[in-house]
């Protein structure tokens, strides 16, 4: 019969919050397995189990506030000799299982003329100050050990960009499938290899001053980092002629001040990525976790990069085909304020289908902008201007957007991102009104 399983004495704390559930229904524990961590303002801990058995069902999720007497799991007693002691052979659910690395075995008889075999790529030496620094709970830790992977090298899919151990396994398979920033070195293919930054005394040469990023700053660089050096990245640029369209904009703008809604030119970028996305669904799509099929999205959501004080975020706008560009000009700008007031939820910056990076607003010409995995594309904008434009008989004065999009070049080749910003260049130029 299922017992009770309560959170125990876990000091001053009236109330913590689930940060992580580390077991599921059906899995076996041992005495002193971890059940689920939890964090309060000061601290991470795990909340071991207090015997050996089989968990029937789970009390608790992510996201619960739990303290002293909290019910967590329920948990089926089995008999010492069948839980505490270990099996011949680890079972299926384990981690090492669930993720293997390579392993040379040893035969017990081997024919004479039997065919070499390749060595197993060696763990580098982990960064010590980069692991410790690593947002991870100690189970995590101790399985990233195992693997000899690099904490500090591996985004944080979990609440509040914790490291999981769905993070740390994703991280080996991309390793090994890709050769990507890993710690693994040895032959050919396998892994980047970078020679770690050298520590540096800028203070001999003068004043400095050291701050420390922010964590969304933080974020980001893994973020970034990560899908910098895994995506075969291809940016193709373009101009589009907007010189209509930023007539028929300009004479929208004063009536819609008055009711505080801003008219921009990135609202009716949205719809015309969306019409883009429609015409061309590859650019809707991402590549599933074994990176050999492709997930068609049936919906458009559509990610607006937004700069704040603490760094760049990603707001999504949900259903954008079904908005009007009132609708859609209205929502950017509360997002805009929610983001730098730091009142979006995680839920407002995830199921993006592909972004738009925009920084019209405050200059340059031209720039790369870095794929938003696990999208495939990215559209990046710079400030129009007046320019004269060859009409076949002279010139004429025309008011050219530039445009950078990127793309992941496992999934789109160079014909179809032409044909993208080509696409959207002539939406852009056609009757404005289509837009709305």
């Amino acid at each position: 019969m299922a017992i009770e399983i309560h959170v125990p004495d876990i000091g001053d704390f009236d109330a913590v919050e689930v940060i992580e559930v580390l077991v599921a229904v059906g899995d076996t524990v041992v005495a002193e397995d971890s059940l689920i961590s939890v964090e309060s303002d000061k601290a991470a801990m795990e909340i071991p189990a207090p015997q050996g058995g089989v968990i029937t069902e789970l009390k608790v999720a992510v996201g619960d506030q739990v303290s002293e007497g909290s019910l967590m799991v329920m948990l089926e007693p089995a008999a010492e000799s069948a839980v505490d002691a270990p099996p011949a052979e680890a079972p299926a659910a384990t981690p090492a299982a669930a993720a293997p690395v390579p392993a040379t075995a040893t035969p017990t008889a081997a024919p004479q003329q039997a065919p070499r075999r390749a060595a197993p790529m060696a763990p580098a030496k982990i960064d010590e100050t980069s692991f410790s620094k690593a947002y991870a709970s100690p189970s995590v830790r101790k399985f990233a050990r195992e693997l000899g992977v690099n904490l500090g090298s591996v985004a944080g899919g979990g609440r509040k960009g914790r490291i999981t151990q769905a993070d740390v396994k994703a991280f080996v398979k991309n390793v090994m499938m890709h050769g990507g920033p890993g710690s693994y070195g040895g032959g050919s293919g396998g892994g980047l290899q970078v020679a770690p930054m050298p520590e540096i005394d800028f203070g001999k040469w003068g004043d400095v001053e050291s701050k420390a990023l922010t964590k969304i700053n933080k974020l980001t660089g893994q973020f970034l980092h990560r899908n910098w050096v895994t995506i075969p990245h291809v940016t193709q640029f373009d101009d589009s002629d907007i010189t209509a369209l930023e007539v028929f904009r300009k004479k929208m703008v004063p009536e819609y001040k008055e009711q505080g809604i801003r008219i921009t030119m990135l609202a009716f970028l949205v719809k015309a990525v969306v019409a883009g996305l429609k015409e061309f669904p590859r650019f809707n799509s991402s590549l599933d976790a074994s990176g050999e099929n492709l997930i068609y999205k049936k919906y458009y959501n559509v990610g607006i990069a937004v700069d704040t004080p603490d760094g760049l975020v990603v707001p999504v706008i949900r259903d954008a085909d079904k908005k009007s560009l009132v609708e859609i000009a209205t929502e950017m700008g509360e997002i805009s304020i929610k983001a730098r007031d730091k009142k979006l939820k995680p839920a407002d910056m995830q199921g993006g289908c592909f972004t738009i990076s925009s920084l019209g607003g405050i200059g340059g010409t031209k720039f790369t902008p870095i794929v938003n995995a696990p999208e495939v594309a990215i559209l990046g904008v710079s400030r129009s201007k007046m320019q004269p434009v060859w009409n076949g008989e002279g010139f004429e004065p025309k008011m050219m957007l530039p445009l950078a999009l990127s793309y992941d070049h496992r999934v789109i080749d160079g014909a179809d991102g032409t044909r993208f910003t080509t696409y959207l260049s002539s939406v852009l130029a056609g009757a404005p009104e289509e837009l709305l």
